[in-house]
């Protein structure tokens, strides 16, 4: 190994420690929750929910209704997470079936 080669070599070392120290991991990406009570079951639809939230994180089934999920995670080796997501299932129309809001945020309590 050059002189070169060792230098990026610890480089990057020093960055996989240095990350691994930080021990955080964020997954999904922050929605407007505070637009969550304007969910009306049977009347909201899914383009409603877009305008709203924006495109959803995961989409999924669940008992044979389609599934949008928003969610939201913060995880930390050396403290607490802080988690949220909303779950929203669709009738056959399109149209909220019904919904789950669920955070440990302390703004959310």
């Amino acid at each position: 190994m050059n002189h070169r080669s060792s230098r990026i070599a610890i480089l990057v070392l020093c960055a996989l420690l240095c990350s691994s120290l930080a021990g955080c991991l964020n997954v999904g990406k922050p929605f407007p929750t505070e637009r969550v009570q304007s969910i009306e079951i049977g009347e909201t639809t899914r383009d409603d929910l877009r305008e709203m939230f924006g495109e959803p994180w995961r989409v999924g089934l669940e008992n044979g209704e389609h599934t949008w999920t928003w969610g939201d995670y913060h995880y930390s080796a050396f403290g607490a997470a802080t988690t949220r997501d909303l779950v929203v299932r669709f009738d056959e129309r399109g149209a909220v079936s019904s919904y789950s809001f669920n955070s440990t945020f302390p703004e959310d309590l």
